[in-house]
């Protein structure tokens, strides 16, 4: 009989269930993978690219042992005790000579490793370490800031059951975001019944299904989401009782939006005013409608202020807390974590902090300087910030010029390469892990998976790690890990739980150092090698006493104690993951965390730009006058956990997608070569002259340009699309990079 491992996929945000076959001459290879059917969201559901997850996993650049940075600029293998001393040793040094506030923390935000994020907090806590980013900050930020004003809380649209289906700056059909995205997308366009709208400068492979496509131009997403909102106010067709019952402030945004010229914004955004006309006019016929926004617009021009009217067409819609519509979610656990108080600026830039996370684009700025507030160490932690980030060049600067860089990661990657010191880990299937991107209104699940290789010698897991840089750093309690451990063995877990409320409230720093505390007492007491999972016994806890009513809705009862216990260890033995809560739509205005449970409409700092839009300032320059996104999502790239480019059945080298009018007003052969220009830097690149672009937008992949090792060759395929960017491109409010507004020109290639 075959033998199958549950786990699953780690290249979106989805983490669909995958039951993966091993084979191979030692048993390590993903042979086959199919879609889990037990798993409770994705029901056996996966794409493409989850299959060729064998790449990931048997990478050829793989670390395993812990480096150090030789006088010559390559590396030597150490121990993992003389690695854990030094870096402890360096780090504390430089906590005691300027601040633990000089030490940077970049990560906990990628596709996976989201438990290692819970102890991290541990070690940066230690540390004194207060400024933090990660991939969230490349694209989330001025949306949580919209959504924390609006309404408080995570919202999520329903796609299963709408009626329409609105797209703004995103394509499912690639970068998924919501579980059974294809299927879901299919069902959509064959019922009669149902509607899909896309906003998107390209013709992707959603809009292909879709109703209406409103192929604006590039970075005209303000003006186009504007005009449908004028649409709306103007003619008096939103609902006025509902508003006036839900919503505060809805007068200014309706003084805003009854002087806006539609005509106008849609000439700007390149859109003909009928077939807007005809998208609202299914919007208006529909009873349920769920709205997307991606990175099409969360990477681009004015982004925070598309964010917000985004927003707003859920107001003008009457689309919140209904069946098939946007609603409230309970997340098992926040996807930001903040150790202590947040800083709300960045200590040199100057730039806004959100929901503790400093952008990414001001960070080698923080560190290129003579400010005594500059950042003097970093730990980057299963990330790779010198290719993902804008302005590669700047942030190898950036990290060579710190005192003492820590990457914690399974590979050699990019970032590594800059470090002085690697932590090699296991791969995601070589561990327990788990995502927190559980985003499901009415009806959330959270998968623990089980490890399904055991990882080779040589490696630590990051929970080790942090726990032995946390007991290095000699800042718990004399005797405190081991006298909890003896009340949990002598008393119980009721007991064990009281000592430990009691020596947090007798020490309230040790709070964020929970996660290796409970590691190191309850850790060794739970079945199947899973101590790692120890953290999840507070967050279940915690999450009964905030959403107790909807746990119970899902099949648990008891008192709060009895109930967490329960979905602690649903957790732990669901191999396949499990339902942790249930709501109904209604719920959603009791999950609103604003003042008086309603909806504030109206954001001054935001609202008043919507007036200053016109008549729409290009910024695109005569010596640049392409728009070039960087870092599109196609049928074959995925992040950078596959760094082996072998895994790519098409486009193997990353074509830079051009229209046809384009390619012959510049002569550009498809198959050819031309060369990409931009502020930054420039390419020599393989062109694929395709309709689906519009004159003017150019467009690469994201995951190309990777260093690759295969023995004792090295080889890099495709550009890597941040050598092109620039740190200056950022959004005003947020911080958050233009990637997909990038200013840039073609030359034929020499």
């Amino acid at each position: 009989m075959d033998s199958w491992h549950k786990t699953a996929c780690m290249l979106c945000s989805i983490n669909c269930g995958i039951e993966v076959k091993l084979g191979g001459a030692e048993g390590r290879t993903f042979e086959k993978i199919r879609g889990d059917k037990a798993h409770p969201s994705s029901q056996g559901y996966i794409c493409q690219k989850a299959t060729r997850l064998d790449h990931y996993q048997n990478g050829k650049d793989r670390v395993t042992q812990p480096l150090k940075r030789n006088s010559q600029g390559g590396f030597d293998p150490i121990t993992w005790d003389v690695a854990i001393k030094e870096i402890s040793e360096r780090l504390k040094h430089i906590k005691e000579e300027h601040g633990g506030d000089k030490i940077f923390y970049y990560g906990g935000g990628g596709q996976g490793n989201h438990l290692p994020s819970i102890y991290a907090a541990s070690t940066l806590s230690a540390l004194g370490s207060i400024y933090r980013s990660n991939a969230l900050a490349q694209e989330k930020t001025g949306e949580f800031w919209v959504q924390g004003r609006m309404f408080g809380s995570p919202i999520h649209g329903c796609f299963d059951d709408c009626d329409v289906a609105f797209f703004l700056g995103k394509n499912p059909w690639q970068s998924h975001g919501f579980p059974r995205t294809r299927n879901v997308l299919n069902e959509i366009a064959k019922d009669p019944n149902r509607k899909m709208i896309v906003v998107d400068p390209v013709r992707s492979e959603t809009a292909d299904k879709a109703d209406v496509h409103l192929q604006l131009k590039p970075g005209t997403d303000a003006w186009l989401v504007s005009a449908v909102i004028a649409l709306y106010i103007q003619n008096r067709w939103y609902d006025q009782e509902w508003v006036a019952q839900h919503c505060n402030d809805f007068d200014a945004v309706k003084r805003t939006f009854d002087t806006v010229s539609v005509s106008d914004y849609c000439k700007v955004a390149g859109v003909d005013e009928e077939q807007l006309l005809e998208a609202v006019n299914i919007m208006r016929n529909g009873n349920r409608l769920a709205f997307m926004e991606d990175l099409g617009i969360q990477m681009n021009r004015n982004s925070t202020l598309v964010s917000y009217l985004h927003r707003l067409m859920w107001v003008v819609t009457s689309s919140f807390a209904k069946p098939g519509s946007m609603n409230v979610f309970n997340p098992m656990h926040p996807l930001v974590v903040n150790t202590g108080k947040p800083p709300k600026r960045s200590p040199v830039v100057d730039a806004k902090v959100i929901y503790g996370l400093v952008p990414c684009n001001v960070v080698p700025e923080e560190i290129l300087t003579d400010h005594p507030d500059q950042y003097r160490a970093m730990i980057v932690e299963s990330t790779n910030p010198a290719h993902s980030l804008a302005d590669s060049p700047k942030w190898r600067q950036a990290l060579r010029k710190l005192e003492c860089t820590v990457v914690i990661d399974i590979a050699l990657t990019e970032t590594a390469r800059e470090a002085d010191y690697v932590l090699p880990t296991p791969t995601q299937f070589e561990k327990w892990e788990c995502s927190f991107f559980n985003l499901e209104p009415t009806r959330n699940t959270f998968h623990l998976r089980q490890p399904v290789l055991s990882p080779p010698d040589g490696v630590l897991g990051e929970p080790e790690i942090h726990s032995r840089l946390v007991e290095a750093l000699d800042v718990l309690p004399e005797g405190l890990v081991d006298d909890l451990s003896n009340t949990l063995k002598t008393a119980g877990p009721l007991e064990f739980a009281k000592a430990l409320q009691q020596q947090v409230q007798q020490m309230p720093q040790l709070m964020y150092l929970l996660p290796v505390v409970l590691y190191r007492t309850l850790g060794p007491m739970l079945p199947n090698g899973s101590a790692v999972a120890a953290p999840l016994w507070a967050i279940a806890h915690e999450f009964t006493r905030r959403c107790g009513d909807s746990v119970r809705q899902a099949g648990y009862q008891g008192s709060d104690i009895e109930v967490g216990q329960q979905l602690f260890e649903a957790i732990l033995t669901s191999a396949s993951g499990t339902v942790i809560c249930e709501d109904t739509p209604e719920s959603s205005w009791d999950r609103l965390q604003t003042r008086d449970k309603k909806i504030n409409a109206a954001i001054p700092e935001l609202l008043g730009l919507v007036e200053e839009l016109s008549p729409g300032l290009d910024p695109i320059k005569d010596d640049y006058p392409l728009v070039l996104s960087a870092g599109e999502r196609r049928a074959f790239t995925a992040n950078t956990a596959y760094r082996d480019p072998h895994w790519r059945r098409k486009d193997f080298a990353g074509a830079l997608r051009v229209s046809p009018h384009d390619a012959e007003r510049l002569q550009l052969q498809d198959g050819g070569l031309c060369t990409l220009i931009t502020e930054n830097g420039k390419a020599q690149v393989l062109v694929e002259v395709s309709d689906r672009m519009q004159p003017g937008h150019v467009s690469l992949p994201n995951g190309q340009g990777l260093r690759n090792t295969d023995g004792e060759e090295e080889s890099v395929v495709g550009v890597a699309p941040n050598e092109l960017t620039s740190l200056s491109y950022r959004d005003f409010f947020a911080g958050t990079p233009w990637h997909k507004y990038v200013p840039a020109r073609l030359e034929t290639a020499s």
